[in-house]
């Protein structure tokens, strides 16, 4: 099989099933299981491979049942970028429509933040639920918000490994099996795919974002669910704030009807494209205006304040965001000239973040909750020399001090006006 694939040729479900099941029961090697990756990283597979691929993957382990919940139930996983809090605003909103969502997210790690991270900024907030309580949540308030559990898709979790020490991460079949392998034992009907693109991003090139987002549609929906893709844009961060209580009180501000223009609007839309995959609107479009009502009613607030006291958190954090961990000091950045902001270091500003604490270069690295960077100019905004264009969260003064001058030289300038970027290029 190894030398098949090293020749271009194409594997059947039944050699599929043997490498995987063999892979997970210890009886293939990890040197062969190395040897194969390394001929799709060259040699790629067809789709029929990689929904065979997926299919075993999502079996190899822990399956989530979710019938028993009426509706149709939607999920949403997003390939990760810099302030991205998506999920913190936009599961409250599907829910509050009446929209099931069992949403299993993932830590962070690097430049990109992760959803479990952020969730255990707020006091007392419990991100591991036993299955039954995880379900018994969603049929009664419409809505769990949780870590990955251990026991799903233990084939993924050792393929990764052995991915991430043999150079072969970067392939599009294996990326793609290994992300909706998840979404397919985590049980939902519907699944709405954010592809991020851009400097912030993992896929850093439009067309390899474009070719991944397909890859998955596709599996998706050859596994007999639907799925969609969107292509959005990672060029610079997502909203105003980097780090994990930063985005919780962002997302709380968003829920309120008072947070940044592109957070908003991104949640709308895919909003809408999950309440047209759970066929609770005919369109898109339709679906964005309930989400529209749900954010300016109030009720997507409420539900997320309903989602913490249920997983044990403190809910008066939706009214009083200062109940979150505050960072001891706040340092001004400043800029060094006037001019148009013509380029924001997305990525470099996710590492400045991460390297004052609020994200993790290992996975035994502690996060600080409370530290981060927040953005007061974006691509696009008209700035005069010494005005604060950004501030740094941080955990002592030294730290503070040093981060100043890697924020300022992540910000590129032009003496010409400068248009915002489009948030989303793409639907597939």
């Amino acid at each position: 099989m190894i030398w098949k694939k090293r020749e271009g040729g194409e594997l059947t479900r039944e050699e599929i099933h043997y490498l995987i099941s063999g892979f997970v029961a210890g009886e293939i090697p990890d040197y062969q299981m190395s040897a194969w990756c390394m001929a799709v990283y060259f040699r790629g597979m067809t789709f029929e491979e990689c929904t065979y691929l997926t299919l075993e993957m999502a079996s190899s382990g822990e399956m989530i049942d979710l019938s028993a919940i009426p509706g149709r139930k939607v999920d949403k996983h997003s390939t990760g970028g810099v302030g991205d809090k998506t999920s913190l605003v936009l599961i409250p909103l599907v829910a509050a429509a009446g929209i099931p969502v069992a949403k299993m997210s993932g830590r962070g790690l690097g430049h990109t933040g992760g959803t479990v991270d952020k969730l255990e900024s707020i006091p007392g907030f419990k991100t591991s639920l036993p299955q039954e309580q995880f379900l018994q949540q969603v049929a009664r308030i419409g809505v769990a918000l949780v870590g990955q559990s251990g026991h799903m898709v233990p084939a993924d979790k050792k393929l990764y490994a052995l991915r991430d020490l043999t150079a072969t991460v970067e392939s599009i079949p294996l990326i793609a099996s290994s992300i909706v392998s998840k979404k397919l034992a985590a049980g939902a009907d519907g699944v709405l795919l954010d592809v991020k693109f851009g400097d912030g991003a993992f896929m850093r090139d439009y067309d390899q974002a474009v070719e991944l987002a397909k890859t998955m549609v596709e599996i998706g929906n050859r596994s007999g669910r639907r799925f969609k893709a969107v292509l959005s844009d990672m060029n610079e961060p997502l909203g105003r704030a980097i780090g994990n209580s930063l985005e919780v009180t962002e997302a709380i501000q968003t829920l309120r009807g008072e947070g940044p223009r592109d957070l908003t609007e991104l949640c709308l839309i895919l909003g809408g494209y999950m309440a047209y995959l759970a066929e609770r609107s005919a369109s898109p479009e339709a679906g964005a205006d309930l989400m529209k009502n749900m954010l300016e009613s109030g009720k997507g607030a409420a539900k997320f304040g309903q989602l913490i006291t249920a997983q044990g958190g403190d809910a008066r954090v939706v009214e009083d965001p200062g109940l979150l961990p505050q960072a001891p000091v706040i340092h001004p950045v400043v800029a060094s000239r006037d001019g148009w902001v013509e380029r924001i270091d997305c990525r470099a500003l996710g590492i400045c973040a991460m390297k004052l604490g609020a994200g993790r270069s290992k996975l035994e690295d502690i996060i600080k909750p409370e530290v981060g960077i927040k953005l007061a100019a974006k691509i696009g905004d008209y700035v005069t020399r010494g005005t604060v264009i950004a501030e740094v969260y941080a955990s002592d003064r030294p730290g503070a001090a040093a981060s100043e001058a890697e924020v300022r030289d992540c910000y590129h300038w032009s003496d010409k006006q400068v248009s915002q970027p489009a948030l989303i290029r793409e639907v597939i």
